[in-house]
C-alpha cells in the first residue's frame, strides 16, 4: 500500500493575517474531508505575533515602537509566546489531522533537524524548551493549535533573515537567548538558501509523518492567492 500524500503549496510571500484566514479556510475543509493534509510554505512581512502565553514585557519597546519601524504587531491563537517572523525566513503551516499535540510537535522537530543536517547545520533539542537550536542559537521556533483535531499554525526555521528584530523582544520567552539562522551558521547562503532548504524542508517534513509529498498549486487546493514582492527587512 503507497504512503498516504501531503499536499505542499508555496505561497510566497504573505501578509501574516492573510495566511491566517487561509489556514482557517483549509482547516474547516480538513475538517469536513474535503482536502488531505496540506503543508504550506510561505515567508511573511515583518511581524510580531503574539501567542496565548506571552505575557507582559516580551515586547519591551511598546507596539508603537515596533510599527514605527515597519514590523506589524498581531495576537494570534497559537500556544508559545512572542516571535519574530520576516522574509527569508522558512514558514510551514501543516493543516492536518492530529492524534496527540506532544507527538504532532516532535516529528515537526525530528524533521527540522533532519532537514537543518541536510542543510550543513547541526541542530537538536533542548530538555524543557521547544524547538530546535544550532551551536550558534535557536534556529527553528513551533507554535500550534488544533481545533477539532486539526492542526492550524505550525514551525518557522530562520534561514537568511534579518535577525536583529529578534533583539528587541525576549523571543519565546526566553530571557537573553541567542537565535541564529542558517546563513549564520555558516552553512549556506545566496539565491538558493531559503528556495533550497524549502525544498529540503518540505521533504523532510513529508517523511517523518510517513507522507508522500506531492506539490499543488494555490489554485488545487482552492485558494486565490498571487504572491507579493518580497518586502524589505526591518531595519533599526
Amino acid at each position: 500500500m503507497s504512503e498516504p500524500e501531503l499536499w505542499v503549496c508555496q505561497l510566497g510571500l504573505v501578509d501574516y493575517a492573510e495566511a491566517v484566514e487561509i489556514q482557517r479556510q483549509l482547516r474547516d475543509r480538513r475538517q469536513a474531508d474535503e482536502l488531505p493534509d496540506v503543508l504550506l510554505a510561505l515567508e511573511h512581512p515583518p511581524v510580531y505575533t503574539r501567542g496565548r502565553r506571552t505575557e507582559p514585557g516580551e515586547l519591551p519597546f511598546g507596539e508603537a515602537h515596533y510599527r514605527e519601524r515597519g514590523i506589524d504587531v498581531v495576537d494570534t491563537d497559537r500556544g508559545g509566546k512572542v516571535t519574530y517572523h520576516g522574509p527569508g525566513q522558512l514558514v510551514g503551516y501543516p493543516i492536518m489531522r492530529v492524534r496527540g499535540v506532544r507527538d504532532f510537535v516532535a516529528t515537526m522537530e525530528r524533521a527540522m533537524i533532519a532537514a537543518l543536517a541536510d542543510a550543513g547545520v547541526a541542530a537538536e533539542l533542548r530538555d524543557g524548551l521547544t524547538g530546535v537550536w544550532a551551536p550558534g542559537g535557536k534556529i527553528g521556533s513551533i507554535g500550534v493549535h488544533i481545533e477539532r483535531g486539526v492542526s492550524m499554525h505550525g514551525f518557522a526555521v530562520n534561514v537568511e533573515n534579518d535577525l536583529e528584530p529578534f533583539g528587541w523582544i525576549v523571543p519565546c520567552g526566553l530571557a537573553g537567548v541567542a537565535v541564529t539562522s542558517v546563513a549564520r551558521e555558516g552553512a549556506q547562503a545566496g539565491d538558493c538558501a531559503l528556495r533550497c532548504f524549502r525544498r529540503r524542508m518540505a521533504h523532510r517534513f513529508a517523511q517523518a509523518h510517513g507522507r508522500r509529498q506531492r506539490l499543488v498549486s494555490p489554485a488545487r487546493i482552492g485558494i486565490a492567492h498571487a504572491p507579493s514582492p518580497r518586502a524589505p527587512s526591518a531595519v533599526s
